[in-house]
């Protein structure tokens, strides 16, 4: 269980790392497109300024995870874990050097 939540902690991590700062999306779905197109026209814009306008109003209204949330679903995951107190970890530390 605790090597599961690690693993999609660092997946996370990574996924969010490797994103570009720009990049293509291709939409296949011809009914779609040609609805997107009406709409842009309606709007005075292209499809692809269309497009982003729809993609930026949905993605502001979505709530991300706040870190109190992330900190306590990882609580809830490693809380059968064994703990170590830090501050045993860095005496022991000290005692091997």
């Amino acid at each position: 269980m605790f090597g599961h939540a690690w693993s999609a902690i660092f997946a996370l991590i990574e996924i969010i790392g490797s994103i570009p700062m720009a990049g293509n999306l291709h939409v296949r779905d011809d009914d779609l497109i040609a609805k997107l197109k009406i709409r842009a026209a309606r709007h005075g814009r292209s499809a692809e300024a269309e497009h982003r306008e729809i993609l930026r109003q949905v993605l502001a209204s979505e709530v991300g995870p706040d870190f109190d949330g992330l900190a306590a679903e990882l609580r809830k995951l490693t809380a059968s874990c064994k703990q170590t107190p830090s501050e045993v970890l860095l005496r022991e530390g000290r005692d091997e050097r």
